[in-house]
């Protein structure tokens, strides 16, 4: 049984643009349905969704077979968590609040086994095909895509030392905290927080990496796409099903 290649981060180092789509229903039923919708990359999150291990396991199983490539955002820059979600076969992380060099340096070293990392070893964990992937171990690690979520202050200011970290393959910008760090929360169209996302996403392509958001306008996407954003999340699950269902409601609602 052969290791599972990692589209996405061949994807990214090769600059093609990968557009993804937030989920936080936290549902297999709607992961399967969503990951044959056509969209490169399906954001799993754990971080502002009630999604837990086992229900994550459920969602990567409901991925298997699609075009769609999984990310699954753990709730923190943790030790135990990543190393669970490694196991389960997730192959693309996305870190959120990373603000140091160090911080960056300790989510690469989450992912990795001894000696270049800490990560707990497990002989016949899903990730290996339960045991059936020879030497696992030894080649995972070329198929693991770490991305880092930079969303305050102290992460701009760090950013090319965060970006310049080995083993990190993607830089994304938060701009819902960031711009509560700014001062407007919520407000990520303000001038002062769209100039701060600008700025992050060029020193990011300056720095030599792939630069990630998430952003639910239209023309704000397109946007950040011209300024070198390479994996693009133009939506959610929530915001499709919530925002559609209010349309379809009122047009009927409103009839005499």
């Amino acid at each position: 049984m052969k290791l599972t290649e990692n589209r996405f981060k061949r994807a990214l180092a090769a600059g093609e643009q990968q557009i993804g789509l937030w989920s936080s229903l936290a549902s297999h039923g709607s992961v399967e349905l969503l990951a044959g919708a056509g969209f490169d990359w399906l954001l799993l999150d754990m971080e502002h969704a009630p999604n837990e291990l086992q229900m994550v396991h459920t969602q990567l199983q409901a991925m298997m077979g699609s075009g769609t490539h999984p990310i699954v955002r753990p709730a923190w820059n943790e030790m135990v968590t990543i190393k669970r979600l490694l196991d389960l076969g997730a192959q693309t992380l996305l870190i959120p609040y990373v603000e140091t060099e160090q911080e960056a340096r300790n989510a690469v070293a989450y992912t990795r086994y001894p000696p270049e990392g800490v990560r707990g070893y497990a002989s016949a964990a899903r990730a290996s095909g339960f045991g059936r992937v020879a030497d696992y171990a030894k080649q995972c690690a070329s198929e693991l895509c770490v991305l880092v979520q930079i969303e305050s202050r102290l992460g701009l200011e760090n950013l090319e030392r965060i970006a310049a970290v080995e083993g990190i393959d993607g830089v994304f910008v938060g701009p819902g905290d960031l711009s509560a760090a700014l001062g407007h929360i919520g407000e990520i169209k303000h001038p002062e927080v769209q100039a701060a996302i600008e700025n992050a996403i060029t020193r990011i392509v300056a720095a030599g990496k792939p630069a990630g958001i998430l952003i639910g306008d239209e023309a704000l996407a397109r946007r950040y796409i011209e300024l070198g954003c390479t994996f693009t999340a133009v939506g959610s699950d929530v915001g499709i099903l919530g925002r559609g269902a209010e349309q379809l409601a009122a047009r009927f609602k409103s009839l005499p």
